[in-house]
């Protein structure tokens, strides 16, 4: 028999956020395609890790990965992006000291050159950006930032949203 209180029942909130304390918790990241009139892509060279990646970032409690990523070019790069595309989803394994996360990518579009050239690094975070054609774009990029920025591309291709593991398609 199931003990738990039904709707309307004195207690009930409290039953739910037990449970909803006990539930696993899942770390996101926002990251975008942006481009621009060449159809190059734009990385950013990150100071607390190696190698280049896509701008954007990780959300905080609650943030829709989004708004977390309109916040992150926001912070880091001056980029107020108002319209995005959903592109990918990839669920990444726990790694290293990491547990495991969802990975977003969206498309924020192809920049004015006057937008690209009043892009400048103003976080901390970020040493310096630039925008490379897209196979020097991916071999600049770690090995799963890559494997889920190929099917993001993809996704620009075909127009198929997609959702990955590891960034394999499923």
């Amino acid at each position: 028999m199931n003990d738990a209180p039904r709707p309307g029942d004195p207690g009930r909130n409290a039953y739910l956020a037990e449970g909803n304390a006990k539930q696993a918790r899942k770390r996101a990241a926002a990251d975008a395609l942006v481009r621009d009139g060449d159809g190059r892509l734009l990385l950013v060279n990150p100071t607390y890790k190696d190698g280049w990646d896509l701008p954007g970032g990780m959300a905080e409690a609650n943030e829709p990965p989004d708004a977390a990523l309109r916040r992150e070019l926001r912070e880091e790069l001056s980029l107020d992006i108002t319209s995005l595309r959903f592109l990918c989803v990839d669920w990444v394994e726990p790694h290293g000291p990491w547990d495991d996360y969802l990975g977003f990518v969206f498309d924020a579009g192809v920049l004015s050159p006057e937008q690209a050239a009043k892009l400048k690094p103003c976080d901390e975070e970020i040493s310096e950006h630039g925008f490379f054609d897209v196979t020097e774009a991916l071999r600049l990029l770690p090995d799963r930032q890559r494997a889920r920025a190929q099917q993001a591309l993809k996704v620009l291709d075909d127009g198929i949203p997609r959702y990955l593991r590891n960034g394999v398609p499923c």
